[in-house]
């Protein structure tokens, strides 16, 4: 059999392009004026209405297809799992032939659809912003300070990977597309929920992950690095060692994933940073300050070891610098060296 050239970029292009207008005008905000500019894009080039027919035809093909259909090819495609046979993998495709879904008719026509986001976008806040953000599906994030994350809805799960920053997510239940969020290492996964997710990697002493519910319940596993350096999904064991957590519950990791005992969330809630404070309980004062750091300037430094290693306790509006320069003499046995803009932290005589 001839082996399939890759598509051209021309192609690649149009095939997101396809995708992009597809998921638009699924959504309930689509407009008289988002109508006329597809219409538009589709004038613009025959290949453009040709593309955009196969793929809704495709759609409402798949659509049609029973659960119970699916499981069967899925069945036959896996066969012993130890080592998939011909003859598992002939009846899916048989049957997709005879139904006429896709051109050839083969289960990894059917995987390769199933694998492509139906709606994709990415989010960020800049230092000192929050941002509130309604998907598709009902599910509400609310992004913390200097965060990055990334939203992608499949036909069968739905994920959102958190690359730096913290969030707080209200999951719309959907028993047939759990829910999974991906920081760094740790792999949380829910139905429906309120919880909140920390991830900053750029943080000294806060390099792993924290996991904190209100409201449900999550499943915490600990993904794998791969040899790019980069994060893969949990093995068998790690799912075996999976932590539950329920409401009033959170756990954090370290920078390779390993979980510490669970414990309960603080008084002030998953997320006081929804309400601009920022509580430290015995925590050093150069982490404090690079955490204050992310909403905006304090104005302070630390060179001194002794000084940055103080333990830090207390609640602290990341907005209000002033009172911040204000308290920290009277919280650790410490002055502050300048009157100008940038002050350091000093030991007291």
């Amino acid at each position: 059999m001839t082996p399939s050239l890759p598509p051209s970029e021309e192609a690649s292009r149009l095939r997101q392009e396809v995708l992009e207008w597809f998921v638009r005008r699924h959504r309930e905000e689509w407009s008289t004026r988002d109508e006329r500019l597809f219409q538009d894009w589709i004038g613009a080039d025959p290949k453009h209405a040709d593309a955009y027919r196969q793929w809704e035809s495709r759609w409402k093909a798949f659509d049609a297809i029973s659960p119970e259909t699916v499981a069967t090819w899925r069945e036959g495609f896996s066969g012993n799992r130890s080592s998939p046979t011909r003859r598992g993998f002939l009846k899916p495709a048989f049957a997709l032939a005879a139904a006429g879904v896709v051109a050839g008719g083969s289960y990894l026509g059917w995987s390769h659809l199933q694998a492509q986001p139906v709606f994709m976008q990415a989010f960020g806040t800049q230092r000192g912003q929050q941002l509130e953000v309604p998907l598709p599906d009902g599910t509400v994030l609310r992004l913390d300070t200097a965060t990055r994350l990334e939203v992608r809805y499949f036909r069968e799960r739905r994920e959102v990977r958190l690359i730096d920053g913290q969030a707080v997510f209200a999951v719309q239940s959907d028993a047939q597309r759990p829910f999974d969020v991906l920081a760094g290492p740790l792999h949380v996964r829910v139905v429906g929920t309120r919880f909140a997710v920390r991830h900053t990697p750029g943080i000294a002493g806060a390099e792993g992950a924290r996991v904190s519910v209100e409201e449900g319940k999550v499943r915490v596993t600990r993904r794998e690095k791969a040899p790019d350096d980069s994060w893969v999904e949990s093995s068998a064991a790690a799912l075996e060692n999976a932590v539950f957590l329920t409401a009033g519950q959170q756990v954090e990791s370290d920078p390779q994933g390993v979980l510490a005992a669970v414990s309960a969330v603080p008084g002030d809630g998953i997320a006081p940073w929804r309400e601009h404070r920022l509580s430290f309980v015995d925590t050093p004062l150069a982490r404090a300050l690079a955490e204050l750091e992310r909403y905006g300037s304090t104005g302070l430094v630390v060179y001194d070891p002794a000084v940055a290693a103080l333990r830090l306790s207390g609640t602290f509006d990341p907005r209000d610098a002033r009172t911040l320069r204000r308290a920290l003499p009277s919280a650790l046995p410490v002055r502050l060296k300048g009157d100008g803009p940038v002050a350091e932290i000093v030991p007291a005589p």
